[in-house]
Parts: structure tokens; C-alpha cells; sequence
């Protein structure tokens, strides 16, 4: 069975105060947790700090985003062997908002997919429609254009060093969340695409939930079977939610 991994995306959120505190009471609520990986994944200032905090902890962490150059005049990037050094594990690549906000297309995804994998890093590849294709009837066409822009660049086989998040992005912030068979629908075509290359990879591939998981809602959306965690946003700032998040991922496994 895939080992479920339920990360928190904390967006440009945060302080020192706050997230010391936040990480204490993290620590405290996932300890135990074996079933299920947990990562955080704090603005990249306050990275060095959440490392050294979670030390101990089976918390991993994670970058929000990396350049797809090594290194240079890229004022303002941070590089995926930066992110590596400094103690992270993860690094998410494509998320919604950056290829809405800073226009980064798919084949930039991939550039940094493969720079996140050359350092050492597990890339958590975001892909999913904007609420316009859903209604088009567009979702799988821009799916597939998403997920076969880094299978092309990068091999199918690189994603047995890979997580592939789903994000429904009429679902997130919006209060909106995809039902549990739309959610299940897309992640069971995300797992075919790629089992279309390669039957092994797919099956071992955790395929994560990214469309406003919150606690009371998990248990439903994690009870299925191509479903193997969760992105969550909001939710990952607020202890006791993204407690109960991990709690239900774990009872999902304990079912089997």
C-alpha cells in the first residue's frame, strides 16, 4: 500500500512566533503517525528555522516553489539545491496560483521538476483546471497537457522519485470543494495517464488531493482509492485541522 502523505502548504503566511508555535503543537498532534508522511511547507525564510525545530520530528519539510536554474542572475529565485542544502525534502512545482500569477507554463513546470529531482528533492507536481474548463468539459485535455508536459521531459520512470497533486482550482480558497467521486474521477485519470507509460510507476505514484481539504471533509475524500493524501492550504495553519487531517489519512490506511 502507497504510504499516504499529507502536506501543508502555508502560502505567504507566517512569523517566527507563530510558526514556532504552530510547529509545537504540530509535533505534538502527528507524533505516532507512521502510516502517514507529514510535511509543512513554509515561506522560504523561515525554512532554515522549521528544520531546525523539527529536528526530531517525522515532520519533513518542504519548499514552495524552486528555480529551474542552478544558479545565476535570477534576483529574487531560490534554487532546489539551496532548498536541499538548508534541510528540505519537498518542493512544490506548478502550483495553481504561480502558473496563474507568474505565468509559468508547463514546460517551465517541468524544468523545475527535473531541477528538483537533480538536488535531491521530491518534486510534488501540481495539475488541475480552472472552474472555465471544468464547465467546458475540459478537465482531463488540460490534465493531460499538464502531466504529459513532465512525463515527455522528464521520463515516466521519474516519477517513482515524485508526487503529482491534484488541485481542482474552482475548489481552492473558494469555499467550493470537489465531491468525492469528481476528486476520485480525476485522480483515477491522473493514475491511468501515467500507468499508460508505465503500469509499476502508477501504482506506486501518491497521488494528493490539493482542493481545500479540511478536517471535516478528509475522511470522505481520503477513503478512496487513488486518493493518497492531501495539499492542504488553509487548514495546514490551524494545529488541531491539520491534525485531523493526518488523523483521518491514518484511519484510511488502518482500513486498508
Amino acid at each position: 500500500m502507497r504510504k499516504a502523505l499529507v502536506a501543508g502548504n502555508w502560502k505567504m503566511n507566517g512569523s517566527l512566533a507563530a510558526n514556532r508555535a504552530l510547529l509545537t503543537a504540530l509535533d505534538d498532534a502527528v507524533q505516532g503517525s507512521d502510516a502517514v508522511a507529514v510535511a509543512v511547507c513554509p515561506p522560504a525564510v523561515y525554512l532554515r528555522d522549521a528544520v531546525a525545530q523539527l529536528e526530531h520530528s517525522p515532520i519533513a519539510v518542504g519548499g514552495q516553489d524552486c528555480s529551474d536554474e542552478e544558479s545565476g542572475a535570477f534576483t529574487g529565485e531560490v534554487a532546489a539545491g539551496m532548498l536541499k542544502e538548508v534541510g528540505c525534502e519537498y518542493v512544490i512545482v506548478g502550483h495553481s496560483e504561480r502558473r496563474a500569477r507568474q505565468h509559468e507554463d508547463s514546460a517551465w513546470v517541468a524544468r523545475k521538476f527535473a531541477a528538483a529531482q537533480a538536488a535531491g528533492l521530491v518534486p510534488i507536481l501540481c495539475v488541475g483546471e480552472q472552474l472555465a474548463d471544468r464547465e467546458a468539459g475540459r478537465t482531463e485535455t488540460v490534465v493531460s497537457e499538464q502531466l504529459d508536459a513532465v512525463l515527455d521531459a522528464a521520463g515516466v520512470a521519474a516519477f517513482d522519485r515524485a508526487v503529482v497533486a491534484y488541485e481542482p482550482v474552482w475548489a481552492i480558497g473558494t469555499g467550493r470543494t470537489a465531491t468525492p467521486e469528481q476528486a476520485a474521477e480525476v485522480h483515477a485519470f491522473i493514475r491511468s495517464r501515467v500507468a499508460g507509460r508505465d503500469p509499476a510507476v502508477a501504482e506506486g505514484l501518491r497521488i494528493l488531493y490539493g482542493g481545500s481539504m479540511k478536517a471535516d471533509n478528509a475522511a470522505g475524500l481520503l477513503a478512496l482509492p487513488d486518493i493518497d493524501g492531501g495539499l492542504i492550504g488553509g487548514a495546514s495553519l490551524d494545529a488541531d485541522a491539520f491534525a485531523g487531517i493526518v488523523n483521518a489519512a491514518v484511519a484510511a490506511r488502518a482500513r486498508g
